[in-house]
């Protein structure tokens, strides 16, 4: 690994340190979260959300939040409760919808 700019015995000195960091496992990971990554796969995050498997209790809770807002919403005719239905109501059809594909068994 000699490149002809240090003395022997400093570059055999350089070399270890070189293998002692390499075999550093936890220094090799933080090193590896500190690098910018491209951007992210769009085929990696299809796959994540369609394997998302809801628990019941969760789609029970967005479903009472969803029905306390559209409520809250029709009664006060706020836009920011509005919107805040607008923005649940597909995250809960779609964890209902992949609950009950889960129950079918499909």
């Amino acid at each position: 690994m000699s490149i002809g700019r240090l003395p022997d015995h400093e570059q055999r000195i350089l070399d270890e340190m070189e293998r002692a960091l390499r075999r550093d496992r936890r220094l090799d990971r933080r090193l590896r979260t500190l690098r910018l990554s491209r951007l992210p796969d769009p085929a990696r995050a299809f796959v994540r959300l369609a394997s998302y498997r809801p628990r019941v209790c969760t789609v029970v809770v967005l479903l009472a939040v969803s029905v306390a807002l559209l409520v809250t919403g029709i009664v006060t005719s706020e836009p920011g409760v509005i919107w805040a239905f607008a923005a649940l109501w597909p995250l809960t059809l779609f964890a209902g919808f992949r609950l009950m594909c889960r129950w079918c068994g499909s």
